[in-house]
């Protein structure tokens, strides 16, 4: 039985649409319209959130960052607390690595826009990065050539250089192979000893491929370390079983007796995680989303009101049909059913078509902005939900009438 119901909803749906194609259409195009909307919402905002995520990820999720300022936002953010506190230094980095045992690696960063040059080809305000040499057992890289600087190149601040994948095909064009030739950087010779893997701009920008990384003792010559416009550092790495929070009580009790705080003293310094930001970016998403779904609402509401109208104007059409069908001892569940199987169809039609578009979006975005977006299996599955609901929701009324119609009034319309 209800296959065959089925079966001649869907007939019957199929002929409507031919018959009046262009009614058809205009009801269609509402809900296709709609589904296009919300779906395109939810999908840019969930890759947007997967992008970011994954670029907080980067960061590491057991690294805790010692820093000048905390990474929180809002409308009241005290910055004036934070203002005159010193920016973290070398010798602090040293003393954390002496006296902490929480820690299984612990780094120091500093960094400037500064000129690098190789012949004739001359890159200006690429990011040049001062790393300790524990800073590399921190940081999550990849090499796809050379080496990283050996221990005692780092406490020597010997004059070495592995540069990012855009800075290395910008200075050595034409497949110039880098690894052992001389560049300037800020006007120092400086030999490379390594290139790292292209990575791509990620949505916090905190791409490796534009950086220059040095030695911090050869980057000192040239960087004013006690300058916050360097943005100085400590990242520290926290051992295999040792919890985050564990590692930043140790920090803060380790921070304040370097720093000589006193015991009711607020902290002048920041320990930051990537937790933190992404608690910052949670309720970003939420807004967008929510705001995508109220105007993705309004469009599916017009497209069931299409859908509804289309259906009075089938019933209309089709009171005969009724009445030859109760006469003949159809049951005003299966009429029911009829109209409301033809309801969902359509809405569910005109789903399809809205994903479809939105499928054709993502094949024409890919590689054209610096994002993947993709259109998950749960955000198809959300559309197709909506779209039956929509079906449901627009078509039980107009449904409901006709199966409430008498047999004889029925086939007596004209």
């Amino acid at each position: 039985m209800v296959i065959v119901l089925l079966k001649e909803s869907i007939l019957f749906a199929w002929n409507a649409l031919i018959a009046n194609k262009l009614r058809t259409f205009l009801s269609l195009l509402g809900i296709t319209i709609g589904i296009f909307a919300i779906i395109t919402v939810f999908t840019i905002v969930d890759s947007l959130e997967r992008n970011v995520r994954g670029s907080v990820q980067s960061l590491g999720d057991n690294v805790v960052y010692i820093m000048k300022w905390p990474w929180t936002f809002g409308p009241d953010y005290p910055w004036w607390k934070y203002m005159n506190r010193p920016v973290p230094s070398y010798h602090e980095m040293t003393d954390l690595q002496r006296k902490t045992k929480s820690i299984d690696a612990i780094g120091f960063q500093i960094g400037a826009r500064k000129t690098l040059k190789h012949l004739n080809n001359t890159i200006e305000n690429a990011i040049v990065s001062g790393w300790s040499y524990g800073y590399g057992q921190v940081k999550s890289f990849e090499l796809t050539d050379g080496r990283y600087f050996r221990e005692d190149e780092a406490e020597g601040g010997y004059n070495v250089v592995i540069l990012g994948n855009t800075l290395a095909e910008g200075l050595f064009p034409n497949h110039e192979y880098p690894i052992g030739k001389t560049i300037k950087v800020a006007g120092r010779n400086c030999k490379v000893i390594g290139i790292l893997k292209k990575e791509g701009e990620s949505m916090l920008g905190n791409t490796m491929d534009n950086q220059a990384i040095i030695p911090y003792h050869f980057a000192k010559l040239f960087i004013d370390v006690k300058s916050e416009n360097g943005d100085p550092f400590i990242a520290a790495k926290a051992k295999s079983g040792v919890t985050n929070e564990q590692l930043k009580d140790e920090l803060t009790g380790i921070m304040r007796g370097i720093r000589g705080l006193k015991p009711l003293a607020d902290d002048n310094f920041a320990l930051n995680e990537t937790n933190l930001l992404s608690k910052n970016f949670d309720g970003l998403f939420d807004n967008i989303g929510i705001a995508g779904a109220i105007i993705g609402g309004f469009s599916i509401l017009v497209g069931g009101f299409g859908i509804a109208n289309i259906m009075f104007v089938s019933v209309r059409e089709r009171t005969n049909l009724i009445g030859i069908q109760k006469s003949l001892g159809a049951k005003n569940y299966f009429i029911l059913s009829q109209f409301l199987f033809e309801a969902v169809f359509l809405s569910l039609l005109g789903g399809i078509i809205g994903l479809l578009l939105i499928y054709l979006l993502t094949l024409v975005t890919d590689g054209v902005i610096d994002m993947d977006i993709i259109l998950t299996r749960s955000n198809v599955i959300l559309g197709l939900t909506i779209s039956v609901l929509i079906g449901v929701i627009s078509g039980f009324i107009p449904a409901y009438s006709a199966s409430q119609l008498d047999p004889v009034e029925a086939i007596r319309t004209n």
